[in-house]
């Protein structure tokens, strides 16, 4: 989210807290590790901002009429961009054809699970990771850089 516009209206803090939240509601949840509690994490968070950019682009709730705030001191974050948009959109387009590449950017991308985390959730090398890695960044910028 460091990465985005001024003007967000999910703060970071936000974020964890709605993630929280889904993630105490889950009444059959088993983690299996600390690598596994981040991982999913990473995939409500990325469900969380993915549904906000929307939320925000849409009609209803304003398109995407400017929003002022009165202190522009406690905004943390950026605007959730249409990048983060076509960013979720490339990932299940990836995943229809290589589940774990795209399990891969989730994870590093929106989770933040380093090698050896994202390696032990999935339970392949720290090799095949940075493999998944290379090429999924590859795909996804191709994708992504497409006229639609």
């Amino acid at each position: 989210m460091a990465g985005e516009n001024p003007g967000q209206s999910l703060q970071a803090t936000a974020l964890v807290n709605e993630a929280y939240l889904r993630l105490v509601d889950a009444r059959t949840l088993t983690l299996r590790d600390r690598a596994h509690f981040f991982a999913l994490s990473a995939r409500i968070m990325r469900r969380i901002l993915v549904d906000h950019a929307r939320a925000r682009r849409s009609g209803k709730r304003g398109g995407l009429a400017a929003r002022v705030t009165f202190d522009e001191a406690l905004i943390v974050v950026a605007e959730p961009s249409q990048e983060l948009v076509a960013l979720d959109d490339a990932l299940e387009a990836l995943a229809k054809f290589d589940e774990r590449k795209s399990r891969v950017i989730e994870m590093r991308f929106f989770g933040g699970l380093s090698v050896e985390e994202t390696a032990s959730v999935l339970n392949v090398s720290a090799d095949t990771v940075m493999r998944d890695w290379r090429l999924a960044k590859a795909w996804l910028e191709r994708e992504m850089s497409a006229p639609q």
